[in-house]
């Protein structure tokens, strides 16, 4: 077997495993999402309040909360997930009326070539293995003078909790996100020389670092590349509690740090 074949194939492994995870996660998802809808709504903030007549994908659309704020703003939604799960509760959230569902890879979309006047995509793309292949596809897909609007998290996110694993084991517990710098380079090589960057840092409280691992699985975001998906023991979990207290504020909270790309693409 070829190591590019190797690769390919560890590929659509860990597309199905990051699959399977949100699928899990779908019918609870929106109990632990609250920082989610907080990037979704500054990066909805962005685009247009009048979508009528205008036909928006939904790129990573989850349950489905953003393509219902789409199709309020009277857009025609296109809700495309890698999750079927995720595609099912986005149905009975929206139902059939002016919005249609497809099970789709962002890194290859089975849709004509400027077929859409927007693109949403908020807190997908980081699952993609390399950044160029969606944001080639993104552009790919939209009109010409058309835009698109994603959201994604950079290098530094969750720091806090990466840091605490380390002082249990060298295994790898929390994903690694790409740079700021990686991301330039994803869109000069995906031709979307027309763009800007909003890079905020949102800082979300805990009571208990459980907590925050609560939120990541109950959002189908405990997926590591790489890892073993085995359980983690209680012990573990326990000394990954003591050592996160050193970075409780006075208030006996604990942070959860994150470092956030909103960008927004002009054709």
């Amino acid at each position: 077997m070829s190591q590019t074949h190797a690769i390919e194939i560890n590929t659509l492994h860990d597309k199905a495993a990051i699959a399977h995870s949100f699928s899990r996660a779908a019918k609870h998802y929106d109990v632990h999402a609250a920082f989610q809808r907080d990037v979704g709504h500054r990066l909805l903030d962005k685009m247009p309040r009048n979508l009528v007549g205008k036909r928006v994908l939904d790129l990573g659309c989850g349950t489905g909360y953003f393509s219902e704020q789409l199709r309020r703003r009277g857009a025609y939604v296109v809700c495309a997930d890698l999750s079927s799960e995720m595609l099912v509760q986005a149905k009975i959230r929206c139902g059939d009326v002016g919005i249609t569902y497809y099970q789709a890879d962002a890194e290859a979309l089975p849709f004509a070539s400027g077929s859409f006047d927007y693109v949403f995509s908020s807190l997908a793309l980081q699952w993609c293995d390399d950044l160029v292949l969606p944001l080639r596809q993104t552009h790919r897909v939209l009109k010409p003078q058309g835009m698109a609007y994603f959201a994604t998290l950079l290098d530094g996110s969750l720091f806090e909790l990466k840091q605490a694993w380390t002082k249990i084991d060298t295994h790898q517990h929390v994903n690694d996100f790409i740079t700021l710098n990686q991301v330039k380079i994803a869109l000069a090589q995906s031709h979307c020389c027309h763009h800007q960057l909003d890079l905020p840092s949102i800082t979300v409280w805990y009571d208990k670092a459980l907590s925050l691992m609560r939120d990541l699985k109950g959002i189908g975001a405990n997926h590591v590349s790489g890892r073993s998906q085995g359980l983690t023991s209680r012990k573990a979990l326990l000394q990954v509690e003591q050592a996160y207290q050193a970075f409780q504020n006075h208030q006996g909270l604990l942070p959860a740090t994150y470092q956030v790309c909103l960008g927004v693409i002009h054709r």
